[in-house]
């Protein structure tokens, strides 16, 4: 259209309306929005007020006839629960929008906003705007009420077990299942010799935490039932469910000597590996050639070999001298170099070792590392019998040691901590074994100082009794690793916000 050209204004006309005769915008009902509102009103008929059953145990709705559904106050779940309990009227009207409005949480008391719009007088859409009012009944859901008549009353078990001689693997996965809250629905988790024993209601939630378990850990498991009763007269049965998952008893940082068929299927790797991290799949290092391969958990269990040696096995070296001999490569975010050093043991500096090893880009004259004396171990491995004529290291090195730069703050608390799970701890040991336990913690707590990839899927948490004049800045590579505090800050609020909840409760 040319610029230039006249355009004619538009005006929208006005009519008055025939109640009261003031001057409107047209409508089919010809009535102003005030007095069409006094003459229909859209939500006659409509529930202000509903009864709904809450459990006070579990924080769970009663969604008729028998579902319990387990909602947060102002959630999502909620106010999708309490929309749905107005079903049957909200056919009558078209709901635009839903929002809470606040109550006094201990008020068991719940309103919910909506508006709604209905077609009225010729056509006219009126839009209205009302308040429901949930009020709160008290009353336990089926397996709370089981729960509380008797607390062993339980319907599923799973029983997880290693068979190594340290528990490092269950304080890693106690804070997976905390961080993905996997054994929420347990009612009781008592602590066993190498394992750990879960309790739930019922058996879909056992079946569901038997399958988180195969996501995070190499995992094989088996079921079976025990009858408890049965009714002739309805054919009903009552059985208890049992889950047995063993975890695979290779562990990070373990020696391992591939059995020839499996090395033959990694493509000739090894046969003296390093594993150096185990999720659902178990990552092999070989140290000499720096070959990375992935055992996932079917071809794991299909040989079921062991570790030749173990972390509890690791001696303490002093390193002389350093020459690297190859680049730096990165295998799955870790860096390593290759490297000839020359060695001693702490506890014997007769005999030096002459070796090679893959941590060349941390490792500098003066250092200490920690690795497996293979001159002096005495080995009854049967696949390591299987190689004739292997060339057998003196020593592999498995990582640096900081353990002499840690005697000058032993005894000063950390800047972060962690949750545990609320378990029944077996006290039937004796103090040998709680220090045992209390050592094995520390020991875990400093490989997730040493290695971030080992806290990636972890929760760390702000410690309060950590003094911030005790804060030592991490500025060179000589000092002991830390947790940085930007990676405790995601947590901060929640820490507080629970410490408002405990004095709340106080």
């Amino acid at each position: 259209m040319d610029a230039n050209m006249f355009v004619v204004p538009q005006t929208r006309g006005t009519v008055l309306c025939c109640k009261c005769g003031i001057s409107m915008a047209p409508n089919p009902a010809n009535m102003c929005v005030t007095c069409l509102r006094s003459e229909v009103d859209i939500t006659e008929g409509l529930r202000k007020h509903v009864t709904i059953m809450h459990c006070p145990e579990c924080s769970s709705y009663l969604q008729p006839p028998k579902t319990w559904i387990k909602a947060q106050l102002e959630s999502k779940e909620l106010l999708t629960f309490c929309v749905k309990r107005l079903e049957t009227d909200l056919k009558k009207v078209r709901l635009v929008n839903a929002e809470f409005i606040w109550t006094e949480p201990h008020s068991k008391r719940i309103k919910v906003k909506l508006k709604v719009q209905k077609e009225v007088l010729n056509g006219a859409i009126l839009e209205q705007s009302y308040v429901v009012e949930y009020v709160q009944q008290d009353h336990m859901c089926e397996s709370c009420t089981r729960f509380q008549a008797n607390p062993d009353q339980w319907v599923a078990s799973v029983q997880l077990r290693q068979r190594v001689s340290h528990r490092r693997t269950f304080f890693y996965l106690e804070q997976v299942i905390l961080k993905h809250d996997a054994a929420v629905n347990a009612i009781k988790i008592k602590q066993m010799d190498q394992g750990l024993d879960f309790f739930f209601a019922n058996r879909s939630h056992a079946v569901k935490f038997v399958e988180f378990l195969g996501k995070v850990a190499p995992t094989k498991s088996r079921h079976d039932k025990q009858l408890v009763s049965h009714d002739p007269k309805n054919n009903s049965y009552n059985y208890k469910y049992t889950f047995s998952v063993e975890i695979s008893p290779i562990c990070r940082e373990d020696l391992i000597c591939l059995p020839p068929r499996v090395a033959a299927s990694l493509g000739n790797l090894g046969p003296l590996v390093i594993c150096t991290k185990v999720t659902n799949n178990i990552t092999l290092l070989d140290p000499f050639t720096l070959r990375q391969c992935f055992l996932d958990t079917d071809q794991y269990w299909r040989h079921s070999f062991k570790s030749l040696l173990g972390s509890r096995q690791l001696v303490e070296y002093d390193v002389f001298n350093v020459e690297v001999v190859s680049p730096e490569y990165n295998l799955g975010g870790a860096k390593y170099v290759l490297a000839d050093v020359e060695v001693a043991r702490v506890t014997d500096y007769g005999k030096l070792f002459y070796i090679r090893t893959h941590l060349g880009h941390i490792l500098k004259p003066g250092d200490r590392a920690l690795g497996y004396d293979l001159y002096g171990a005495n080995s009854n491995d049967i696949e390591l019998d299987k190689y004739r004529g292997l060339n057998i290291p003196e020593a592999i090195l498995i990582k640096k040691s900081y353990e002499e730069k840690r005697q000058k703050k032993r005894g000063k608390p950390r800047s972060w901590k962690l949750k545990s799970l609320d378990m029944e701890l077996d006290e039937s040991k004796g103090r040998a074994h709680e220090e045992k336990m209390d050592s094995e913690y520390e020991e875990f707590l400093r490989d997730l100082e040493e290695n971030p990839e080992l806290r990636f899927n972890l929760s760390l948490y702000r410690n309060k009794d950590y003094q911030p004049s005790e804060m030592v800045s991490v500025s060179d590579a000589d000092d002991v690793p830390s947790v940085a505090l930007e990676e405790l800050l995601a947590d901060l609020d929640l820490i507080e916000q629970e410490d408002n909840e405990d004095s709340m409760r106080e």
